[in-house]
């Protein structure tokens, strides 16, 4: 595989969600990802539900049990040669088997080691059990999401795990590999998906701060508060999202509704217009399907976008022009992200569990 991080050696510690994602960001780009997995699943796809072995593409696979003192031996010879070490535990379990940032920077001064959790590494919430939903409620990003009077509606668990989590720890070991290409040093990224997650709200808090926002779920310009950045269903029951915010491209929708030159549209301007301005969109919206709908904005300035499905996603035709979605071994899935013009990245197959292990082995010189 080529990439801008061919060369760099990672070890990842098998576990679920945000951390094989951040090693699938990795490998995707370039870095030779070693996935240590549990011995006793060995030969089965990477990932311990089907679903997830995607995140597990472009990786090696040892699998190894950590309660063994050979295998041990095993793990701490790829730590002592890697560059980055990813690992998503409870705290304190790391160092409980001898693997923890001390003994591994004793070893290894320059490794980057990526610490991947929900509530972080410290704190009073730091040793309990928790998934995407309850990091994003903390942080406040799920109860600004959803519909006024209406339950906060989780954006399944791609806000917290993958953006918050997966996306800054890789952002961290970058950094971090940075830093120790130039001094030699290695340290350690605490990569918590609450911390991160609360960084995805910045520009909210900023809005908050200079009175531009509600602390009310579904009353604001980015929450469908506004009827020019909302979902509309078709005369098909699909949906068109709209997201017409500057005058130019609100002046681009009204002319594909065909709303320029009504006298009695309200003005959305005012506040107090916005019910009614809505209801007159749902009603023209209504009128025809999605499909004639698209042929009326594609192309045009007026911010309109069909609300595909996943799979359909998949054969949209700008999607298909730019290779969103590629195919490796029969399965469609997202290709790499992002793009480089020297040295671009490719997505590799998901290898099976401990499919590697000779290979790593005999690299390690065991």
């Amino acid at each position: 595989m080529a990439g801008p991080l061919q060369g760099v050696r990672v070890v990842e510690f098998a576990g679920l969600g945000p951390g094989p994602f951040c090693g699938m960001l990795l490998a995707d780009l370039g870095a030779d990802v070693v996935r240590v997995d549990r011995r006793s699943r060995a030969g089965g796809l990477v990932g311990s539900l089907g679903a997830t072995s995607l995140l597990d593409r472009g990786k090696r696979s040892i699998a190894l049990d950590l309660k063994d003192d050979a295998d041990l031996a095993v793990v701490r010879a790829l730590v002592g040669r890697a560059d980055v070490l990813l690992e998503g535990f409870r705290p304190g379990v790391m160092e409980r088997l001898g693997l923890g940032p001390e003994q591994a920077h004793a070893a290894n001064p320059a490794l980057v080691y990526g610490r991947m959790t929900g509530w972080g590494q410290t704190g009073p919430l730091a040793h309990s059990a928790g998934h995407d939903i309850g990091y994003v409620a903390l942080t406040g990003a799920l109860g600004a999401t959803g519909r006024p009077g209406e339950r906060p509606a989780p954006p399944l668990n791609l806000l917290g795990d993958f953006g918050g989590g997966g996306v800054f720890l890789a952002l961290g070991v970058v950094a971090g590999l940075l830093h120790a290409r130039t001094t030699g040093e290695g340290q350690v990224v605490d990569a918590a998906i609450v911390d991160g997650t609360a960084v995805l709200t910045t520009m909210i808090h900023g809005m908050l701060d200079a009175g531009a926002w509600t602390d009310e779920r579904g009353v604001n310009l980015l929450d469908t508060g506004a009827p020019f950045y909302d979902v509309y269903a078709c005369a098909d029951g699909t949906f068109l999202a709209v997201g017409a915010l500057e005058e130019q491209f609100y002046a681009a929708l009204l002319e594909g509704l065909g709303l320029a030159d009504d006298p009695a549209l309200p003005d959305r301007r005012d506040r107090s217009a916005w019910p009614a301005l809505r209801e007159r969109f749902t009603e023209v919206f209504a009128s025809r399907t999605r499909a004639e709908w698209w042929q009326v904005f594609a192309g045009t300035d007026a911010c309109v976008a069909p609300a595909w499905s996943l799979l359909e996603a998949t054969t949209d035709e700008h999607n298909r022009e730019r290779g969103v979605f590629v195919e490796v071994d029969g399965v469609v899935q997202p290709g790499v992200a992002p793009r480089f013009s020297a040295t671009p990245g490719a997505v590799g197959r998901v290898p099976a569990v401990g499919e590697h292990d000779a290979e790593i082995r005999a690299e390690l010189g065991l």
